[in-house]
């Protein structure tokens, strides 16, 4: 086996551990076991949020600059200390290292480990599967995560924090996993400027490059909705469905598997139906699942929750393709960063936001809003988008 094709083995190893999150279901209340407020407790989020969003472009420079595997073996050992951390230390400032830990982790992997598998495939001649195996890379995580739900529940009945000394041993798999990465051939990004370099970049992404601009805008967009969908997922089955917290652990298994198969499904589906409706029924499924649950008031939301899903699994490895179809190997991890950067920061802007709106008024007054939000910014990004590939096959015509 070449050695380029290997990464696509090491990159799932990588998945499993960063995605088999056995502390999930236990999460919240380990926190309050420790005596942690629900203030500290979105408190602590925040920090890994901003931890994720400081680091985000830097590290895919250092990815390009130093190497993805480099950076990749930095980042999962930090991956395990945060989970080594949260085992050994009780209350807030322990948790507060352990999740500043943890998003340094995330982001060195972050927009590494898509470019590293792109140019695996290109090394090979194999560039047009990147949709189909970065498909199966996210729903590998998707159902790592699904099943780990189950793990994690059955561990906490040892006690609470069992999860995450066991959390600690399968973050620790992508360190081996990492090492053993072949650093494919590619462009190499020379040692520049330092900031000013990675300053170029990001305006060549946000603002000279038009086609580039305009992908990453509008994949921002998508990316914040579908993880924003996240956090109000579960107030709305138990407050609005009024389902227990066994029902929605089986929800959410279930919506996990639904992403992992509409991932692996997602390269067929844009070939078969074409890039322009791909981009339309993603711009308006997404948005429309927000709308929908706000006034739907029977068990028949439980359809638009799962199209929700379908569509969010088709959305992820499309657009990552789109960019990566113009983006050249020796800034590839820092350009992905650049996107991942945007989804947080409007993620940070909107969610708090969006949050207060539900407790001042109502989670489904709430979620019209953010519908409504949404669909405006996606028709948007999604008219300039769509232009810039007419323009692109015009030009290749």
């Amino acid at each position: 086996m070449h050695l380029a094709d290997r990464n696509i083995y090491m990159l799932y190893l990588i998945k499993v551990a960063k995605w088999f999150m056995l502390v999930m279901p236990i999460i919240v209340l380990f926190y309050q076991d420790n005596g942690l407020s629900l203030r500290d407790v979105l408190t602590l989020q925040a920090v890994y949020s901003i931890s994720i969003v400081v680091w985000e472009i830097p590290s895919g420079y250092l990815a390009d600059l130093w190497g993805r595997r480099n950076t990749m073996i930095v980042g999962s050992i930090l991956g395990a200390v945060g989970y080594v951390i949260y085992s050994f230390t009780a209350g807030f400032w322990g948790f507060f290292a352990a999740e500043f830990v943890l998003g340094i982790g995330i982001s060195l992997i972050s927009g590494a480990d898509s470019a590293m598998l792109y140019d695996s495939l290109v090394e090979r001649g194999r560039s047009s599967e990147y949709m189909k195996l970065e498909g199966r890379v996210i729903s590998i995580g998707n159902f790592a995560e699904t099943f780990a739900a189950l793990g994690g529940g059955l561990l906490a009945e040892i006690s609470l924090r069992t999860p995450f000394i066991a959390q600690s041993f399968v973050a620790a798999i992508a360190i081996p996993a990492s090492i053993m990465l072949y650093e494919p051939m590619r462009t190499r990004m020379q040692i520049g400027a330092g900031m000013r370099h990675i300053w170029s970049i990001v305006k060549q992404s946000l603002v000279t490059n038009k086609a580039l601009r305009r992908n990453i805008f509008y994949s921002s967009v998508i990316g914040s909705a579908t993880l924003s969908m996240a956090w109000f997922l579960q107030p709305y089955f138990a407050d609005e469905l009024g389902m227990s917290a066994s029902e929605i652990g089986i929800a959410w298994f279930v919506l996990n598997m639904i992403v992992g198969l509409a991932t692996l499904a997602a390269y067929r589906i844009e070939k078969r139906i074409g890039i322009t409706a791909t981009l339309l029924i993603i711009a308006l499924c997404i948005p429309g699942g927000y709308i929908l649950m706000a006034f739907i008031n029977s068990w028949a939301v439980i359809a638009v929750i799962a199209m929700f899903y379908v569509v969010r699994g088709i959305a992820t490895p499309v657009l990552k393709d789109y960019i990566n179809r113009i983006t050249t190997s020796d800034v590839r991890a820092t350009v992905l960063s650049v996107r991942n950067f945007l989804i947080r920061i409007l993620f940070s802007i909107l969610g708090p936001f969006i949050g207060y709106f539900a407790d001042v008024y109502s989670l489904r007054q709430a979620l019209a809003l953010a519908g409504v939000l949404f669909l405006v910014c996606s028709l948007i990004t999604v008219f300039f988008f769509i232009k810039s590939f007419t323009k692109q096959k015009s030009k290749s015509v």
